[in-house]
């Protein structure tokens, strides 16, 4: 059986105020198009459907469109929600949208109830884990604690579970959106740190021939049977290298999984760059004007901050979407001390609240006030899905 892997569309989404509702339809109907001139037999989608959890109307728009397009393919699609989604709102509707194919698993009650398919070599059992937020979680999946690790071993030990009492040599794929041990990530994916451990480990997926990842912008495998798909479009600079791909699988009986990567058309590629030097030097220099219509991200080197940096560069590079200024370092000053942003950057919320305290008092938390800073964190979090629930 043949299945197609996309993750993390973020309907709706900006690129530093560029609008890109044009590009995301233009994805999604190459998603669709894929589908077809590759003969796959199923659709997987890992989560991140949405970019926020009260989408905009054009992005509602957008899924929509998504929706009649996967339809008409006349295969099955299996969609999870991610972190960024409302899991709720993504929900709506899912048993009519089953009638149709497409098959939405919003609820971590039902991460152990697959989508059955068939092919020459028998059945296949296709899981969807949606995003699990483990302070939330916990207590749906009966898990030992309330982290990453703990809440995604509680799905799958079900999936196992439920898998083990299926006819011998019944191929299982799980969907899931997760940050996982050993993957790469950039600046574009949200922080999903719990306790300061965002990661799981690839044990949790072990026994199950096809894991189908989302959360991680970059396409790349965890060994080889978890890969991430990666987005199928650059949400950040820290992108630029990226090759945007769409991951086909084909799974026979009792061998691994063959992965191929189809690379995305120059159509959907984002005309990302990244210039650094001094101010002068780049409105001047004749090699750079290539990228007069570039969305550019600009480091500035100039020692001192030069006037209007912003304006200046738009005049020659009209699409100078963000500017940093880091000095080039004067001889004899010390560069020792990080920025603000330096400081913060990969920290997840756990880890600023502590380096608040320390930095107020002059010491770090003690054993019981890092407790309380945890179960504030998590309470926050849990309080934030609580609110979204509601307003449904």
């Amino acid at each position: 059986m043949r299945f197609l892997h996309t993750s993390d569309w973020h309907l709706g989404r900006r690129f530093h105020g560029e609008d890109l509702t044009d590009v995301q339809r233009k994805a999604i109907d190459h998603i669709c198009a894929t589908a077809r001139s590759e003969h796959v037999d199923a659709l997987l989608v890992a989560g991140d459907i949405y970019d926020r959890a009260i989408p905009s109307l054009d992005a509602v728009r957008l899924f929509s469109h998504a929706l009649e397009q996967l339809a008409d393919l006349g295969i099955p699609t299996i969609m999870i929600s991610g972190n960024h989604d409302s899991a709720h709102r993504l929900g709506v509707g899912s048993g009519l949208l089953a009638k149709a194919g497409v098959h939405l698993r919003t609820d971590p009650a039902q991460a152990a109830v697959p989508v059955i398919l068939e092919d020459a070599d028998g059945p296949i059992a296709v899981y969807g884990v949606p995003y699990l937020e483990p302070a939330l979680a916990r207590d749906h999946l009966d898990a030992e604690a309330a982290s990453h690790q703990a809440v995604l071993t509680s799905a799958l030990d079900r999936i196992r579970a439920d898998l083990a009492a299926r006819p011998p040599g019944t191929r299982s794929v799980v969907l899931a959106h997760a940050f996982v041990t050993g993957a790469s990530g950039c600046d574009s994916e949200r922080d999903i740190s719990v306790g300061g451990v965002a990661h799981a480990g690839a044990g949790v997926f072990d026994g199950i021939d096809y894991i189908a990842l989302g959360h991680l912008h970059g396409a790349q495998q965890v060994n080889s049977r978890i890969h991430y798909s990666g987005s199928p479009l650059a949400y950040s600079f820290s992108e630029t290298g990226h090759i945007k791909s769409l991951t086909l699988i084909d799974l026979p009986q009792h061998t691994a999984p063959a992965i191929t990567r189809t690379e995305l058309p120059e159509k959907l590629r984002l005309p990302l760059a990244q210039l650094t030097g001094r101010l002068e030097d780049l409105l001047a220099d004749p090699a750079h004007d290539s990228l007069a219509e570039a969305w550019l991200h600009v480091t500035l080197t100039d020692t001192a901050r030069p006037y209007e940096p912003m304006a200046r560069l738009r005049q020659r590079f009209p699409h100078t979407l963000h500017l940093e200024h880091i000095p080039t370092a004067v001889p004899g000053q010390s560069t020792d001390t990080p920025t603000y942003r330096e400081r913060l950057h990969g920290r997840g919320d756990l880890d600023i609240t502590h380096d608040f305290v320390t930095a107020v008092r002059g010491t770090q938390p003690t054993e019981e006030e890092a407790g309380l800073l945890q179960e504030a964190v998590d309470d926050l979090r849990a309080r934030a899905h609580v609110q979204e629930k509601e307003t449904v």
